[in-house]
């Protein structure tokens, strides 16, 4: 893995293309204040890694294990921390990392957790089409039958049931930076991503696409 950015969904807005006249739908990501925590290496801890914090926080908010580290590294404390494992070999940054990581037309990916839902019924947990309407029927949106009586005598593994709902960690493929804007600190990548506004997102460089 690259080393990439952390940074906080703002929201969603829409740029016109000139060029190919069309709108083009667009998240507003704010990067500022990436920090370096802490570098790790083979010599110390057996791999080549980089720790990035985000966002500040109040120090009577955070423990005095994270606090004393936090301030080793002379930094304020963040809320939201990730680590960039390297490939072992590859020198890791002195400076913070910052908007330079990346360039407009760039594929990256997007890493965030997805909107808790709560407890659904399978109908609209799993998208189901649902059941007859008419004469009668009770089972307009309940899941149906799960399985019987006879073989296998039992439900399957992953049966599609009612449950909990988002509130998962979802990565988006494959989405270009379509502007970088370093004086609002923000970075807006083409279409929409997981998480609600003011969720904590992961952005690197595109795994499957690169041009």
């Amino acid at each position: 893995m690259s080393l990439g950015l952390l940074g906080k969904k703002l929201g969603m807005t829409r740029l016109f293309d000139q060029q190919a006249g069309s709108m083009i739908p667009v998240t507003v990501i704010d990067v500022s204040g990436n920090t370096i925590l802490q570098v790790k290496t083979p010599e110390s801890d057996g791999y080549t890694a980089v720790q990035v914090g985000f966002d500040d926080q109040k120090e009577q908010r955070v423990n005095k294990p994270d606090l004393g580290r936090f301030k080793k590294a002379g930094s304020a404390p963040k809320r939201f921390v990730k680590e960039f494992r390297l490939v072992d070999g590859t020198t890791p940054p002195t400076a913070h990392p910052g908007m330079e990581l990346f360039t407009t037309g760039q594929w990256v990916d997007v890493i965030g957790t997805t909107i808790g839902r709560g407890f659904q019924g399978a109908y609209k947990r799993h998208g189901f089409g649902g059941l007859r309407q008419t004469h009668g029927s009770m089972m307009h949106r309940r899941t149906g039958s799960i399985g019987c009586s006879s073989t296998p005598g039992r439900v399957w593994k992953n049966q599609k049931m009612p449950g909990r709902m988002g509130g998962a960690r979802r990565t988006v493929q494959n989405l270009k930076i379509v502007a970088i804007r370093p004086e609002d600190g923000v970075i807006l990548v083409s279409g929409p991503v997981a998480g609600a506004k003011g969720s904590y997102l992961t952005i690197r460089a595109a795994k499957k696409k690169t041009a």
